[in-house]
């Protein structure tokens, strides 16, 4: 009952259970954050179908001594822009924005209560403690226990990092 009674939660639920079975990397999707139109009842639903399920997940997996060494990733490909746009749409919704967008870790090394980065005074834009993705994914693999420097495939005769030949680890969010 901790987590509800959405896809979202079931979705969640089944993640704690394959981890408590030793799982080691579980994926969820829980989409629908497009909103394009009708922000005010699409972002509350959305909101809502993950805020309850998400908590369930970390006090559950810290209830089983797993939230240690689980490390849970929430986040998506961009951020949203802070000005309703019509997009042709009576009811207003928001656009993409490469410029700012937001994730979160937890878990599995993370410092606990750790706010990073910081945008400008309207939320448009990064302007403080700027990460890139591939900051993001050198630390990500930095707290699984790899050297993101080192972790190399080969491809054309030409060794690639995992980060693009690029990423700094932020160490100020690890413990």
């Amino acid at each position: 009952s901790m987590y509800g009674s959405t896809d979202t939660g079931a979705r969640l639920l089944v993640a704690r259970r394959l981890v408590e079975r030793g799982v080691r990397f579980v994926q969820v999707s829980a989409g629908g954050w497009d909103h394009h139109n009708a922000l005010e009842q699409n972002l509350t639903r959305r909101a809502t179908d993950i805020d309850g399920p998400a908590v369930a997940l970390l006090r559950d997996l810290k209830q089983r001594g797993l939230l240690d060494e689980t490390l849970v990733v929430w986040g998506g490909e961009f951020g949203r822009t802070v000005t309703r746009d019509r997009n042709g749409n009576e009811n207003p919704g928001r656009d993409h924005n490469g410029r700012a967008m937001v994730a979160w870790m937890a878990g599995g090394g993370v410092k606990g209560g750790v706010t990073y980065g910081a945008t400008d005074e309207f939320g448009a834009r990064a302007a403080e403690n700027r990460v890139h993705v591939h900051d993001m994914h050198a630390t990500i693999l930095a707290l699984l226990g790899f050297d993101h420097t080192k972790l190399t495939y080969r491809y054309n005769g030409r060794d690639f990092r995992l980060t693009d030949n690029y990423g700094n680890v932020v160490k100020d969010v690890i413990a």
